[in-house]
């Protein structure tokens, strides 16, 4: 861009200007002939660049989401990002609150990169042995008798995604490469600031406040070892956890995330399409976004819960995809990382997250205010 007042002509002008000064120095001379005066050097000043703007976010979304925020209290962080717009709202969005369950999306990413590098199939055979086992909501566990369950990568990736089974996303886990595969393809496609944690048994037994043994996977013995600690023990655990979560996420970068999974940024065409028709077809958090989607709409999306002590829960997430009729798409995260309010409450504010994007879009919104 040319400055103002000082278009091509002029510049030609000052150049002939220059070159009238009788400069006739060569790299190596001293730039000025016998008898005539030194030339005269002009410095032209150039104009710093235009400072770039991305798409503006529309001010009053942007109003209702931080009032939502507010509130509601606690440690809340939400984002919502326009996929093909580009433009982000968010509050409390850049800090790192527990994934939970969650996380499970970034198994099935690694798994699906590595299907579309030629290094795995989803009709591959797996077993789910007794030692596979671990924690807490795992519907699969009642299919494991004798010497396993025999299943394939892909049934596993749909009972992970849709059913969120513990132990079938931790097998998967340990078929990927274990924690530093998925860490490595964090990094590798650049995801941000998302954090992947040691595992179910390991985060959640830590969470407790106890140290892993595998016999806590059989039974009810977790949650009897759990109930022998004192209300203090416990207490300090969901401190430590809540604090650091080793499994912790910023809102703007899972939002940022689905947006370009959804953009086809992160997998093939095929691998993207079996990822998003499977978060699809979840059966899980009916209460949370999915609740507040006016008809016409749709979503793929993944929830995370965390642990309870007594009326205090942390992490308590919902995020996903949610695309209008008109075709417009929007990727959404709102994690409560920590706070005593009651289960109902906090499903109302993960729904008036999403009927406030809709309201946004049905007003027209195809554009940034």
């Amino acid at each position: 861009m040319q400055s103002k007042g000082f278009g091509r002509l002029g510049l030609i002008g000052m150049l002939a200007l220059l070159g009238a000064c009788g400069s006739s120095s060569r790299p190596g001379s001293s730039g000025a002939a016998p008898g005539r005066d030194t030339p005269v050097v002009v410095s032209i000043p150039v104009p710093p660049p235009a400072p770039r703007t991305g798409p503006r976010a529309p001010e009053q979304l942007a109003r209702q989401i931080a009032q939502l925020r507010q509130d509601f209290g606690g440690k809340v962080g939400i984002a919502v990002r326009a996929v093909d717009a580009g433009w982000t709202v968010e509050a409390g969005g850049h800090q790192l609150l527990p994934q939970q369950s969650v996380s499970k999306l970034w198994v099935a990413i690694t798994l699906l990169s590595l299907r579309d590098a030629g290094k795995a199939r989803l009709d591959d055979p797996i077993v789910v042995r007794p030692e596979d086992i671990t924690l807490f909501h795992q519907p699969v566990a009642m299919l494991v008798k004798g010497d396993g369950y025999h299943t394939t990568v892909g049934g596993l990736l749909t009972r992970a995604l849709t059913q969120s089974d513990n132990t079938a996303n931790d097998r998967l886990l340990t078929y990927v490469g274990g924690p530093p595969a998925v860490r490595a393809m964090i990094a590798a496609k650049r995801l941000g600031d998302i954090h992947f944690g040691p595992g179910e048994r390991l985060l959640q037994s830590r969470t407790a406040g106890l140290t892993w043994q595998p016999s806590y996977a059989q039974g009810n013995n977790f949650e009897i070892a759990r109930a022998r600690l004192t209300p203090e023990a416990r207490a300090a655990a969901l401190d430590a956890y809540v604090g650091d979560p080793p499994d912790g996420a910023a809102p703007v970068a899972i939002a940022d995330a689905l947006a370009r999974l959804a953009r086809g940024e992160l997998l093939s065409e095929t691998s993207t399409r079996i990822l998003l028709d499977t978060m699809g077809a979840s059966l899980t958090g009916r209460a949370r976004l999915r609740a507040a989607l006016p008809p016409g709409w749709s979503i793929a999306h993944k929830t995370g819960t965390g642990q309870d002590l007594g009326a205090r829960n942390a992490g308590f997430n919902d995020v996903g995809l949610l695309t209008a009729p008109d075709g417009r798409r929007y990727a959404l995260a709102v994690m409560i990382g920590d706070t005593r309010r009651p289960m109902h409450d906090r499903q109302l504010l993960i729904q008036a997250v999403a009927s406030a994007v809709a309201g946004y879009a049905a007003g027209g919104g195809g554009s940034a205010n």
